[in-house]
C-alpha cells in the first residue's frame, strides 16, 4: 500500500466536506475521523471516498465519519495544523478522570515524567558515580573531567522544566516548541540571576522571583494555561497572521504571567513553611524533624524546598552547622529503601529495571527523582511508606540534636557531614530506623501491580515472552469470552463490509465487568484515551485492532479502565482493559467486541475459524503468511 501524504490529504478533505465553516466539531477514534457538519449535503461524499487514504465514509448518529484506519491520528494532527478545529475539540476524546484529586495528580505527574524516566535513571547513576569517585579521592571536583561528566549527569535535572514541557504540551494539546520556549525562559541565565536581585519589575509591576530549575509544577501549570490560550487565539485571529501571532502572543503573555503568579505563591509558601519549621526546631525539635523527614520530598515536588536553602546556608555561616539538614537524610534514604523494596517485590521486569538504578542513585548520591517519579509515587504505598520512615527517622535525629556541617545532598556518601555535631549514635540510629521502616513497610503493604503496569509502562513480559513473540503469528485469541461470529453479522458497516480488514466479532457473555485481553503478543501502537480501542503490531508485522463495543467512543471513557499504555509490549492473553458492560448497555451501545487484522491485504489469508461460544484467548482467527 502506498504511503499516504496526510499533509496533502487534510486540505483536500476539508475542502470536500464544505470547508472549515461547515465543520462544527471534529474528533477521532481508533480508525475514524468523526465530524459534525452544519450541512451534510455540502459534503462531496463520492469524491471523499476516492481520496487517497480514505477507506470509506459512514453517515450515522449525527456524525460524518471518514474511515482512515490506524493512521487517523496523523490526519487529525494535520487538520489541527491548518484549522482551529482539531485543537479546540480534541479534548472531547479525553475520558473523565477517575479517583480523588490526589490520585489524579499522581497519574498526571506519572504520565508527564514517564517519557524522561530512563534518562533520569541514567543521569542519576552518573551523579552517583561522580559522588563515589570524589568521596574516594579518585577524582577532583575542580577538574575539567568532573565538570564535563557532571554536566552530562546534572543537565536533565536542572533543565527538568524544559524536558517536561514536551510531554506536558502533548498532554494538554499545546504547541511543544512554544512550551519549550516558555520553560527555557524560566531557567534562562539572566532570569535565574534575577532571583538574587534586590528589586525586579515588569512594566512597573513588582515581581517576586523564584528559582525554577528542577521544578515540576510551574511548567505544568503554564502549559495547561498555554493550551487554552492557543486554542482561543486560533479561533479569533485571522488565518493570514495566525501562524506567527499565536506563538508571539503566547510567549509574551505566558512568561511574565508565570513569573508574576507562581513566583510569589511559591516564595510565600516557602518562606512561611521554612520559617515555621525553623521556629519549631527551637520549641519542639522532634516535631520539626518529623515534618522535615516526612514531607521533604513533597516540598521538592512543589518547589517549596527552595525557601529552606537560604536558611540552611545562613546556618552554615553561623553557627556553622544546620539542624534542618540532618533529618533530610532520613527522608531521602527512607524513600531509597522503599524503591529497593519495590525492586525486590515487583513481578514486573521493567519495573525492576527502573527501580534498581533509581535505588542506587538515591542511596549513593541522594538523587531521588527517578525513584520518586518512576516508582514510589505512581505506586502510592511505597511513597507513603518512605514518608512514614522519614518522619520517624527525622524525629529521632532531631531529638539527638543531629546536624550537618556542610551543605550536601543527603546520601550514604555524604554521611561524614553528620559526624561533628549532636549525638552521632542517635543520628545514625534515626537513619537506620528510617531505612528499615521504608523498606519493611513497602514489603508488607505491597502495591498494586496494575498501577505498576499503567504508570511505569511496564508489564510482566519475561524474556520468554519476548522471544516467543518473535515467532510467526499464525493464530489470534478471542479478546473476550462470548459468542464469536463473522464480521458480516456486525451492525456497523465499516466492520461488516471488511473495509478495515478481516477478523471476527465476539458478543460478550453475561453482565458486570469483563476483562479484555491481547489476541497476540506484540507492541501497542494505539491506546485510545477513552479505553475502547487498542492497536497491536506483532513482531512479524501483523497489525491488529481490538475495538470494544460499537460507537463506544461516545462514552468518553465511562465504564472503561485501560491497563496498558502506548509503546508497551504485551503477551498474548495479557489484560488490556476492564469494561463495565452495564455502563455500556445503559448508554445504549452494543458491547460486541471486534478483532480486525488491519493489514489483511498484505497477508496471504485471514480466516475466522469460530462461530460459537468461546472463552478468552480461544483461537478465533488463523493467519497465513
Amino acid at each position: 500500500m502506498a504511503k499516504v501524504d496526510y499533509a496533502a490529504l487534510a486540505p483536500q478533505l476539508l475542502e470536500k466536506v464544505g470547508g472549515e465553516g461547515n465543520v462544527r466539531s471534529i474528533t477521532h477514534c481508533a480508525t475514524r475521523l468523526r465530524l459534525v457538519l452544519a450541512d451534510e449535503s455540502k459534503a462531496a461524499t463520492a469524491q471523499i471516498k476516492q481520496l487517497p487514504g480514505v477507506v470509506t465514509v459512514v453517515q450515522a448518529g449525527g456524525q460524518y465519519q471518514v474511515v482512515i484506519g490506524n493512521d487517523v491520528p496523523m490526519l487529525y494532527e494535520e487538520l489541527g495544523r491548518i484549522t482551529s478545529l482539531g485543537a479546540a475539540d480534541s479534548g472531547t476524546e479525553q475520558p473523565a478522570e477517575e479517583g480523588n484529586l490526589f490520585d489524579r495528580f499522581i497519574k498526571l505527574i506519572s504520565a508527564l515524567i514517564h517519557p524522561v524516566l530512563w534518562t533520569l535513571a541514567g543521569a542519576g547513576l552518573i551523579k552517583a558515580l561522580l559522588a563515589l569517585l570524589t568521596t574516594l579521592g579518585w577524582m577532583s571536583e575542580e577538574g575539567t573531567t568532573y565538570t564535563i561528566l557532571n554536566a552530562a549527569g546534572d543537565s536533565v535535572f536542572y533543565f527538568l522544566p524544559v524536558v517536561l514541557a514536551i510531554s506536558a504540551a502533548r498532554r494538554f494539546k499545546a504547541n511543544e516548541i512554544t512550551a519549550v520556549a516558555i520553560a527555557g525562559a524560566l531557567v534562562y541565565p539572566d532570569i535565574v540571576a534575577l532571583a538574587d536581585a534586590d528589586s525586579v519589575t515588569f512594566i512597573g509591576i513588582p515581581v517576586v522571583m523564584a528559582s525554577y530549575s528542577s521544578s515540576l509544577l510551574p511548567i505544568i501549570f503554564s502549559t495547561w494555561i498555554q493550551g487554552y490560550l492557543e486554542r482561543w487565539l486560533k479561533r479569533v485571529l485571522p488565518s493570514t497572521i495566525r501562524n506567527f501571532m499565536v506563538p508571539l502572543l503566547v510567549l509574551a503573555i505566558m512568561v511574565p504571567l508565570v513569573l508574576m503568579t507562581i513566583g510569589p505563591v511559591t516564595t510565600a509558601l516557602s518562606n512561611g513553611i521554612s520559617g515555621g519549621i525553623q521556629s519549631l526546631f527551637r520549641i519542639a525539635p522532634w516535631a520539626a524533624g518529623a515534618i522535615m523527614g516526612a514531607f521533604w520530598q513533597v516540598f521538592v515536588m512543589f518547589g517549596i524546598h527552595w525557601g529552606f536553602v537560604p536558611i540552611m546556608l545562613a546556618d552554615y555561616d553561623n553557627p556553622g552547622y544546620s539542624v534542618m539538614t540532618a533529618p533530610l537524610f532520613a527522608a531521602v534514604l527512607a524513600q531509597a529503601a522503599a524503591v529497593l523494596a519495590v525492586m525486590i517485590r515487583t513481578r514486573s521486569a521493567q519495573m525492576r529495571q527502573v527501580a534498581g538504578p533509581a535505588a542506587l542513585s538515591a542511596f549513593l548520591a541522594g538523587i531521588t527523582e527517578p525513584g520518586i517519579y518512576g516508582v514510589n509515587l505512581p505506586l502510592k504505598r511505597p511513597f507513603i511508606a518512605g514518608c512514614i520512615g522519614g518522619a520517624v527517622g527525622g524525629a529521632i535525629i532531631a531529638i539527638g540534636g543531629g546536624a550537618s556541617s556542610a551543605f550536601v545532598f543527603p546520601s550514604l556518601i555524604a554521611m561524614p557531614a553528620l559526624l561533628q555535631y549532636g549525638n552521632v549514635v542517635v543520628t545514625f540510629i534515626g537513619i537506620a530506623v528510617a531505612v528499615v521502616i521504608g523498606f519493611v513497610l513497602t514489603l508488607v503493604l505491597g502495591f498494586n501491580e496494575a498501577d505498576a503496569a499503567a504508570d511505569s509502562d511496564s508489564d510482566e513480559d519475561t524474556t520468554e515472552d519476548v522471544e516467543a513473540s518473535a515467532e510467526p503469528t499464525t493464530t489470534l485469541g478471542a479478546p473476550v469470552a462470548g459468542r464469536a461470529m463473522p464480521l458480516e453479522k456486525v451492525s456497523d458497516p465499516v466492520f461488516s463490509s471488511g473495509a478495515l480488514g478481516g477478523g471476527v466479532a465476539v458478543r460478550p457473555n453475561g453482565s458486570g465487568r469483563i476483562v479484555v485481553t491481547a489476541p497476540a503478543a506484540g507492541t501497542l501502537v494505539t491506546v485510545m484515551d477513552s479505553g475502547h480501542a487498542y492497536g497491536i503490531k506483532t513482531d512479524d508485522g501483523v497489525e491488529l485492532l481490538v475495538h470494544v463495543g460499537l460507537d463506544t467512543v461516545q462514552l468518553e471513557g465511562r465504564g472503561f479502565s485501560p491497563k496498558v499504555t502506548v509503546g508497551q509490549r504485551v503477551a498474548r492473553g495479557q489484560e488490556l482493559a476492564e469494561v463495565d458492560l452495564e455502563v455500556v448497555r445503559e448508554g445504549g451501545y452494543d458491547p460486541t467486541t471486534i478483532l480486525v487484522v488491519t493489514n489483511t491485504a498484505s497477508l496471504a489469508g485471514v480466516v475466522p475459524v469460530a462461530d460459537a461460544d468461546v472463552e478468552a484467548d480461544d483461537v478465533v482467527v488463523e493467519i497465513d503468511h
